[in-house]
């Protein structure tokens, strides 16, 4: 096998590797402050929508994690940076938060519920029935169906929360169609970060907390993975997967002296 080039750029998942539950996790402040001291590219994403770039700089900065906006990547940057290439100066009707509709109208889209381009289905935390119901229509009416992320749950202090991968499946039952994901597993996410930062797959590495999300999507990129065992995935899941992270550590602090 080809012996792997060394990593010149970074990608790491937020939730589950540099922080849970809304505390960092050991180990994460040493490895962004080695990250900024190195001068490698990277970035921090997440397949949340809700919040932007700046909201997420505030969230980290207060667990004493200085991330830079530029350096942070979202499910609804990969959403608004794909219907920008596919369709520029659309029309879309949205259901979701801050994070999903700023990075829209930074593209320029113009968000509407007459004769949308496209209905755009990222997270909330207020799901109305109505917006569903209009979703519904519009997909029937012609609306091209796209959607930020597949998770099907997101998480909360209290336990699981229906996220929109949920919210996708009741559209999709109610209208036969599926949505095109743009987040993560799809590499696409992976790969218009790395094209941001000016990386190369060849020469970077994916860390995650997830093999469905995270790995996946970094092995579909090309890029070496790391799969760290402090959020979702236990070793013992790894064993149920048909691929392999290129190694599984315990935690972020396990990384460090990588960079």
């Amino acid at each position: 096998m080809a012996e792997r080039k060394p990593i010149e750029s970074w990608l790491t998942d937020m939730d589950g590797v540099l922080i849970h539950e809304g505390t960092p996790i050991p180990g994460a402040d040493a490895f962004i402050k080695r990250l900024r001291e190195s001068g490698k590219p990277f970035l921090v994403l997440t397949n949340n929508s809700i919040y932007t770039p700046r909201d997420l700089q505030a969230r980290l900065s207060r667990m004493g994690l200085a991330v830079p906006v530029e350096n942070i990547w979202t499910s609804a940057l990969a959403t608004a940076k794909f219907l920008d290439d596919q369709r520029p100066g659309g029309t879309a009707y949205v259901i979701g938060e801050a994070g999903l509709t700023t990075a829209l109208h930074d593209i320029g889209y113009v968000l509407t519920d007459h004769e949308p381009d496209y209905v755009v289905l990222g997270e909330t935390r207020t799901y109305s029935f109505e917006a569903m119901t209009k979703a519904v229509r519009l997909i029937n009416a012609g609306a091209r169906f796209i959607c930020t992320n597949p998770d099907e749950t997101g998480p909360s202090t209290e336990g699981p929360l229906p996220a929109t991968g949920a919210v996708a499946a009741l559209i999709t039952k109610a209208t036969g169609k599926q949505p095109y994901f743009a987040g993560k597993p799809n590499p696409l996410m992976m790969r218009t970060g790395l094209n941001a930062i000016g990386a190369h797959s060849e020469t970077s590495a994916m860390i995650g907390d997830r093999m469905d999300t995270d790995v996946l999507a970094g092995l579909e990129a090309g890029m070496q993975t790391f799969l760290v065992l402090t959020g979702l995935t236990t070793e013992q899941d790894t064993e149920r997967f048909p691929y392999r992270p290129t190694k599984t550590v315990a935690s972020i602090a396990d990384l460090v002296d990588l960079v």
